[in-house]
């Protein structure tokens, strides 16, 4: 069977939308930026639209944030304790529930800013990304391969 027309743009729109640059994504409000708004075209009344859709979800993915650290802690504490693994099942659920919710969030968060970009600003959006990760490499890892600003199962070490 033959994907729709329709059914194809779905799947394109979600592809892009979850090109969304990583700067995005931490909160960077690129879409205030002045280089950014310059070289899209942005008006002020998408600025705003695309603000407003950030900070609908702000305060809910930074609380679904906290929760999925402290139940990957919690998590943890079951690994080392050596806790019986129903327990370890119940608390991977528990994780991975919060993780998905934080991801739906997120992306449908991304995919209601992108929606407000012309498709032409969407494909200039892609190139300014491109330009962004060049001038802002990540860090090189350490020689003994270890990312030293992740703790031991990929997270961000805070400390």
């Amino acid at each position: 069977m033959r994907p729709s027309l329709s059914g194809r743009a779905l799947a394109a729109l979600i592809l892009v939308a979850l090109a969304i640059p990583a700067a995005a994504q931490s909160g960077f409000p690129w879409w205030k930026d002045e280089k950014v708004v310059r070289e899209l075209g942005l008006t002020s009344d998408q600025s705003t639209r695309i603000d407003s859709a950030f900070r609908a979800t702000f305060n809910q993915q930074r609380q679904s944030k906290e929760e999925l650290d402290r139940q990957e802690a919690e998590l943890s504490r079951l690994i080392e304790s050596n806790a019986d693994e129903a327990q370890v099942v119940r608390q991977v659920d528990r994780v991975e529930a919060i993780r998905a919710g934080l991801n739906r969030t997120r992306t449908l968060t991304l995919l209601h800013m992108r929606q407000v970009l012309t498709a032409k600003q969407n494909v200039k959006f892609k190139a300014v990304y491109e330009q962004w990760r060049s001038d802002n490499p990540r860090p090189p890892r350490p020689p003994d391969g270890k990312d030293t600003s992740r703790d031991g199962r990929g997270r961000i070490d805070s400390r």
